[in-house]
């Protein structure tokens, strides 16, 4: 990866802190709906997986997908507004935090119930085996999902089909409130599955946008070459609670200071200055994304509400919303 990618990916990952520390700072106004589930600290994972993805590729997240949408062509305007219930959300306020989905870049959706996606995932990329397409299914998904029931029915199907999904395990140790540690039997709730199901099962720092990206590109081209899918554990850390109403106050003070020292930006600025980009160059990536936001959250607050008119459209895919058997 040459400085200029490097840069770029850090700048995109510095736009997605901004938005998410511009929902945390709007749901606190009142703007804000309903609940959030940031995923700050998590977006060497998002950006760096994106990297390595082509953009036909095929992606599935959990409701703490903010960052997987903005990774994939989300704008920081399209999904504050769908946050603040604006009809320029990116599903035109119907989504909310929770479902973010932008189909027109085969962003699939985020998904609220655990481990409900990757079946989904395994589907499309059935659906691609079948068309000789090329295209990629990459699931994304928190460690609790792992002991969810779709989380072994997909790897099964995925593995006897042999079909080009990925899926990618975020692994920020809780389980909403609870230890993931302490309710599974294995030391790596998701890489120490995989070989019940004869695929190849990994670990990465989920921190390091490099190290993602090029783990994430060495398994593509595996699964694209037909040799099927494979499980992948990012370890990661999320700087706030499981949603906003969530101090965190259950996590250990030492663990959450060791985690915040290896924060991915910062982390992505160590490799910028070994490779000698300038000071100033790393800056203006930071203003550039501090103005995007700024200048989002205006545009977000000033946007209509929706039209009551256009609840009844996207029902069914022909537009109308008539019940049918």
């Amino acid at each position: 990866m040459d400085t200029g990618e490097l840069l770029a990916l850090y700048e995109q990952m510095v736009l997605i802190r901004r938005t998410e520390k511009a929902a945390h700072d709007l749901f606190l106004q009142g703007l804000v709906k309903g609940t959030t589930h940031l995923a700050a600290g998590h977006e060497a994972i998002a950006v760096g997986a994106s990297a390595a993805l082509r953009d036909d590729d095929y992606v599935f997240a959990t409701y703490r997908g903010h960052h997987h949408a903005m990774a994939r062509g989300a704008t920081p305007e399209e999904c504050l507004a769908e946050l603040m219930s604006r009809a320029t959300g990116l599903c035109g306020a119907k989504g909310g935090s929770m479902h973010l989905t932008k189909a027109a870049t085969n962003m699939l959706g985020s998904y609220a119930i655990v481990g409900a996606h990757l079946p989904m995932a395994v589907g499309a990329a059935w659906s691609a085996k079948l068309r000789g397409t090329g295209q990629l299914a990459v699931a994304f998904f928190g460690d609790g999902a792992t002991n969810i029931g779709a989380f072994h029915e997909a790897l099964n199907l995925a593995a006897v089909w042999k079909l080009p999904v990925l899926f990618v395990c975020e692994n920020n140790l809780y389980m909403e409130y609870t230890p993931i540690a302490d309710v599974t039997a294995v030391p790596r709730p998701a890489a120490d599955r995989a070989p019940a199901y004869g695929i190849p099962g990994e670990v990465v720092d989920g921190n390091d946008v490099v190290s993602v990206q090029e783990t994430v590109a060495r398994l593509a081209r595996r699964a694209r070459a037909g040799d099927g899918p494979a499980l992948l554990e990012a370890e990661t850390y999320r700087h706030f609670g499981h949603s906003r109403t969530d101090p965190a106050t259950y996590r250990p003070a030492e663990e959450v200071e060791r985690w915040l020292k290896h924060d991915p930006l910062d982390i992505a600025r160590g490799r910028l200055v070994e490779a000698g980009v300038p000071e100033e160059r790393v800056a203006e990536a930071d203003e550039r994304a501090r103005t995007v936001v700024q200048e989002a959250v205006e545009a977000a607050k000033n946007a209509p509400p929706p039209d009551p008119r256009e609840a009844f459209t996207d029902v069914w895919a022909d537009g109308g919303a008539a019940w049918r058997t």
